[in-house]
Order: C-alpha cells, then sequence, then structure tokens
C-alpha cells in the first residue's frame, strides 16, 4: 500500500522553510555589522529556530507514516491513501433504501455538514481485477480494494475474508463510531439494470455485491479530498512560538531603520 503525506504537509513545509530562510539571511546579515547586542540577537534566532524545527519534527512524526488521520474532534476521518474523507459516525441514519440514502447525503450538502457540500456515498469500481470473481466486465465477491469500501475494509481496517469488521481489525477500527457489522451502499449502479440494482459491500464478511434499491442498507458518507489535521497542541505552539517569535524581531528591526532614516 503506498503511503502519502497529509495534503497540509506541502504548504506547511515551504512555510516552514520561508522562516527559516528568512531567520538564515538575518543572522548572515547581523553577523556583517557591529551590533552590541549581537549574541543575544543570535541566541534568541537559534532558539526560534530549534522550535519551528521540534515542531515540525513532532508533527511529521505523528502524520507522515499515517493513512488514516481522525480530524474535527473525532467526526472525520481522513484516507491520506485514497485522498478522500469518511465521517466517523458509520450509522447516522439507520436503514435505508438506496434512493433514501442518497437523499440523506443531499441533506448533508444542503446543511453544508462540517462545513463541506460535497459528501457522497462510496465509489465502486468495476471491473476491478482484485476481486475474488469476474464475470465480464463485472467484478464481485471477496478482496474487492479497488472499492472505496473494499480499501476501508481490507486494507485500513484489517478485516479478512469470511469475517465480521466487528471481530477481526486492527487499531484503525477505533477511529470509527457505530460501525454495522451489516451491509453498507454504495453510489454506484449496477449497470446492467441500473434503474432497479446498485452495489454494496457487506461489512459482516468483506463481500462485494448488488441488491434492489428497495433493499434497506446502511449508509457511510465519504468525500474527496481531506480535511486539514490540526496539529497537537504542543506542537501548534512550538510552530506560533516560533513563527510569532520571528515575525516581532523582523518587525523591530524594520521599525530601528525607519527611525534612522
Amino acid at each position: 500500500m503506498k503511503m502519502q503525506l497529509p495534503m497540509i504537509m506541502k504548504p506547511l513545509g515551504a512555510a516552514l522553510f520561508s522562516v527559516w530562510a528568512s531567520a538564515a539571511e538575518r543572522a548572515n546579515t547581523e553577523a556583517r555589522k557591529p551590533n552590541p547586542n549581537l549574541e543575544a540577537s543570535m541566541k534568541t534566532t537559534q532558539t526560534l529556530l530549534a522550535a519551528v524545527i521540534l515542531g515540525t519534527c513532532l508533527f511529521t512524526a505523528t502524520q507522515a507514516n499515517a493513512t488514516l488521520i481522525s480530524v474535527l474532534g473525532g467526526q472525520v476521518v481522513n484516507d491520506t491513501d485514497m485522498n478522500i474523507t469518511w465521517l466517523a459516525n458509520a450509522n447516522v441514519n439507520g436503514a435505508m433504501t438506496w434512493n433514501g440514502a442518497q437523499s440523506w447525503i443531499t441533506s448533508l450538502n444542503t446543511a453544508n455538514y462540517l462545513g463541506y457540500n460535497d459528501w457522497r456515498l462510496p465509489t465502486t469500481l468495476q471491473p476491478d481485477a482484485s476481486c475474488s470473481y469476474q464475470s465480464g466486465s463485472v467484478s464481485y465477491g471477496y478482496n474487492c480494494t479497488g472499492s472505496e469500501m473494499g480499501h476501508l475494509f481490507y486494507s485500513e481496517l484489517g478485516g479478512v475474508a469470511g469475517s465480521s469488521i466487528a471481530t477481526t481489525h486492527n487499531t484503525n477500527y477505533g477511529l470509527f463510531q457505530n460501525v454495522q457489522s451489516d451491509t453498507y451502499w454504495s453510489g454506484t449502479e449496477y449497470a446492467p439494470n441500473t434503474t432497479g440494482s446498485a452495489w454494496l459491500f457487506h461489512t459482516l464478511n468483506g463481500s462485494q455485491g448488488t441488491y434492489s434499491k428497495g433493499t434497506t442498507l446502511f449508509a457511510l458518507a465519504v468525500r474527496p479530498g481531506q480535511v486539514a489535521a490540526v496539529p497537537i497542541p504542543a506542537t501548534a505552539w512550538l510552530l506560533g512560538s516560533g513563527l510569532m517569535g520571528l515575525l516581532g524581531i523582523a518587525r523591530r528591526k524594520c521599525g530601528n531603520e525607519s527611525h534612522a532614516g
């Protein structure tokens, strides 16, 4: 399974590099001009840079190797491997028909739920070579990791074919609430009969198949992309202190140059 850094790491890395470059330039400039407070100034710069580096290390250590990350106080779970965000509550509205599930998704988007209006039901890849059974362009059965629910079950939660996710799982299972050992709708309609049938996923045994849209099943909402992960409080404090300190020094320096002019 290919591991990817959370989307937030790219802008964070750019910001930290900018801070480091600015501090290094300032230290270079200070070293070339007479300054009775040079030693104290250099120590301040070194301390702030150390805080930024430490904060970066703490943040990276906790996030870099994770593919499921709980954010928004545990309300959603980022899947950095698939670049999607799952609603953490796997049974918000009870069992419903496929059309009922689509109406529930519409209500989430109308309400801009948790600040987003692009919620949907998970998709099912067809055809999917990872599935245990193939019939022309139709793929079904076990180990279907091409579908979003199948990827979640097998690759992220540690599910095993033939076993319920409630009994066989890894620690990521605890990131979700109310996971049902039952059947969940996919948003993908069954191509040979789009009017009457849609794909589904059985969390009770890890299999994928189709049912009539009138059947009442559970639904789990997902959205594209990831919700920005907030650093842990200690890391946020270190990063904030370093950045604000360097900004303060820059302001004082600019003010002194202005008065001198």
